[in-house]
């Protein structure tokens, strides 16, 4: 076959893919493609709702208003989300969507494989933690700072694998309750997570707040569950504040006392699941 001969091959199914995939496109009604994206998130356990949903050129499809739920209430809010087929990984006979979405200021851009084992990625930057609802429906928590993510991972439930780092920079905490019992009110200067995810684990390498006046170390793992937020927590939360810091948080450590393990160092083991945390 001459270079000629193979180039117009190409070009023809290339060609031949692109027309296929317009029309599925157009010729699949919205709420069809609506329909799929809730049964799928079903599946996993949450609800979705979108004021508006549609197609997008040339072969995607969008959606603005989306809530994403659990029976407890909303877990993430997006102004806009767009997600289209990547066009050159179908000439080596694989299936990627790529996609962006909107929160708020931040932006949050992901690929995703169609295909069972190969990773797929998530990066988000600049997105505002009051405008991620999960906090305060799973923790009744007000907390602010500006959260980046990077992340890799295949597969789902006990089969997830990859890594996930973040970060958050001029954090503030408060309100925060797990099980019912109240920890202390606190800014950080940074937080920073490293989690890695393998054979159906999700294991905290190093999780830290910083702040002027505390120090707070999360560490343990969540074996993984379908859906994610039945997953059980194996965690210790460890407390080390600074004696100026309690006094002026008497109370809260009045009631944290039963976990302290030395002077100004305590640990909190939390149990329950991702959905309901709870202090064992």
């Amino acid at each position: 076959m001459t270079r000629s001969s193979i180039l117009h091959w190409g070009a023809a199914t290339l060609a031949g893919i692109f027309l296929t995939l317009a029309f599925t496109v157009l010729l699949v009604p919205s709420r069809e493609v609506e329909g799929v994206v809730e049964r799928l998130l079903a599946r996993e356990g949450y609800t979705f709702h979108a004021e508006k949903f549609g197609k997008a050129f040339p072969l995607g499809i969008s959606a603005r208003g989306v809530t994403i739920g659990t029976s407890r209430g909303a877990v993430l809010r997006l102004d806009r989300i767009t997600a289209r087929p990547a066009l050159l990984p179908l000439l080596a006979g694989k299936m990627v969507v790529n996609g962006n979405a909107a929160i708020g200021a931040g932006r949050i851009s992901f690929a995703y494989p169609l295909r069972n084992g190969a990773k797929g990625s998530i990066e988000a930057r600049e997105v505002r933690l009051e405008d991620i609802p999960f906090f305060r429906t799973a923790t009744g928590a007000d907390v602010k700072g500006l959260l980046t993510i990077d992340a890799s991972v295949a597969g789902a439930g006990r089969r997830t694998s990859g890594e996930l780092r973040l970060e958050v920079k001029d954090a503030d905490v408060r309100s925060v309750k797990i099980g019912g019992i109240p920890l202390p009110d606190a800014a950080y200067d940074t937080i920073r997570g490293m989690v890695r995810m393998a054979s159906g684990r999700a294991a905290l390498d190093s999780f830290t707040l910083q702040g002027k006046e505390i120090y707070i170390r999360l560490k343990g793992n969540i074996p993984l569950a379908t859906p994610t937020g039945a997953s059980p927590l194996n965690l210790t939360l460890e407390l080390m504040p600074q004696p100026a810091f309690m006094d002026r948080q008497k109370l809260v450590f009045a009631l944290l006392a039963k976990y302290m393990v030395t002077p100004g160092h305590y640990q909190l083991p939390i149990r329950g699941t991702l959905a309901k945390p709870l202090l064992q």
